[in-house]
């Protein structure tokens, strides 16, 4: 009896981990930190768009990384003076580790300036980024 409370606990604790993880994978969030974080076009390898800039951190072994390229380019392609630029966190990891970038794909979604104004870990919804945007332009 005892080792089927057990199971149970245990069944009970990795889905309400799921869950939760689930709920948070790809969610944009604020950025709360002091002094925000800002990035040149030299540091992130590309040019800065006009309005704003969707950084992607990618690895070469990274699923997700496809779709959310496909994704932030149409957003990109859709929106003027967006640009979108795509980061191998392999080959990068100094910024990596100064951005505390944990997981692939993380998009930063920087404003004209390059200050980092929104942030997803994990492949976002097209309409989270959107919705993203509106706050960086």
């Amino acid at each position: 009896m005892t080792g089927l409370m057990v199971c149970l606990a245990v069944l009970a604790a990795a889905s309400a981990f799921g869950l939760v993880h689930q709920r948070r994978n790809g969610r944009i969030r604020v950025r709360t930190k002091d002094g925000q974080e800002r990035l040149t076009a030299d540091e992130i390898g590309g040019p800065l768009g006009a309005r704003a800039t969707l950084v992607q951190f990618s690895s070469s072994f990274c699923a997700p990384c496809r779709a959310t390229r496909r994704t932030l380019g149409e957003i990109a392609a859709m929106v003027e003076g967006v640009t979108h630029v795509e980061i191998d966190a392999e080959a990068r990891l100094e910024l990596v580790r100064r951005l505390a970038i944990l997981k692939t794909p993380t998009v930063l979604v920087l404003d004209a300036g390059g200050t980092v104004v929104r942030r997803a870990a994990g492949q976002p919804r097209k309409a989270d980024v959107i919705a993203a945007l509106g706050a960086a332009v």
